[in-house]
């Protein structure tokens, strides 16, 4: 069995963790994403939880961690140079699905015309 896997932008894990609905269906996918996301993650999840809930969350995703590359790198940051709204790990995490061929899974309206995006809203 061949499944999908995809790339879990920022914004799509604090979907999942605060509930939304409209992400139930990738709960169980298989999914990556880069340590610049963790970080957002952390950060945000700090600013409404307590430090070591955070870290307890956060933890839980290390195992979805694909590498970075210094050529993502680069081509994120010439692909940002053209999307300035993107912040820089969503342009990491953007050129990373690219590398590996998947989808983008996040809910940012700066990706609508992007391709291979799976634009899910609140």
């Amino acid at each position: 069995m061949n499944e999908e896997v995809l790339f879990f932008d920022t914004y799509a894990f604090f979907e999942i963790i605060r509930g939304n609905p409209k992400y139930d269906e990738f709960r169980n996918v298989i999914a990556v994403t880069t340590i610049f996301n963790i970080a957002e993650i952390n950060y945000g999840l700090k600013k409404e939880l307590n430090g070591k809930t955070a870290d307890l969350l956060t933890a839980e995703y290390a195992s979805l961690l694909t590498e970075v590359t210094v050529a993502d790198v680069q081509k994120a940051m010439s692909l940002r140079r053209v999307h300035k709204d993107l912040s820089i790990p969503d342009a990491i995490g953007y050129t990373v699905a690219q590398r590996l061929k998947i989808k983008f899974l996040t809910g940012d309206e700066d990706f609508r015309n992007l391709p291979n995006v799976l634009l899910v809203k609140k």
